[in-house]
């Protein structure tokens, strides 16, 4: 996959949280939950956007990689909750949570790579 079909991967999650959020109960819990989630998937996309961006200067991708983990997996713990709080069926949610598993996997392998690159930079 290139950064371009990764980069719509994760603009689509985003979107498709975004219209998940929209679809939660009128209720607190549900609103503050749904802020959370929307930031922290619309943050995935925009953070590996950017890492996109930073590709000539691999440190800074790799920071922004960092990122894009660490807010993918705050996506998956926001889904985990709106289930566990009861908010929507878990059936719902499951090919959400798939995608977004997925988005760490891949995030995980490149940012793997790509140290493993700057690594093999600075011994030589």
């Amino acid at each position: 996959m290139d950064e371009q079909q990764f980069q719509q991967r994760t603009k689509a999650l985003a979107l498709r949280v975004i219209r998940m959020a929209d679809a939660l109960p009128p209720r607190l819990a549900a609103r503050v939950i749904g802020r959370q989630i929307v930031r922290s998937a619309t943050s995935v996309a925009a953070n590996y956007r950017a890492a996109c961006r930073a590709r000539a200067r691999p440190r800074a991708m790799a920071h922004k990689l960092d990122i894009v983990l660490e807010e993918a997996d705050e996506t998956l713990f926001w889904l985990d909750m709106i289930i566990d709080a009861d908010l929507l069926p878990k059936e719902r949610l499951t090919d959400l949570r798939r995608e977004a598993n997925e988005i760490v996997a891949m995030t995980v392998s490149s940012l793997h790579t790509l140290r493993t690159r700057l690594k093999s930079r600075e011994i030589t």
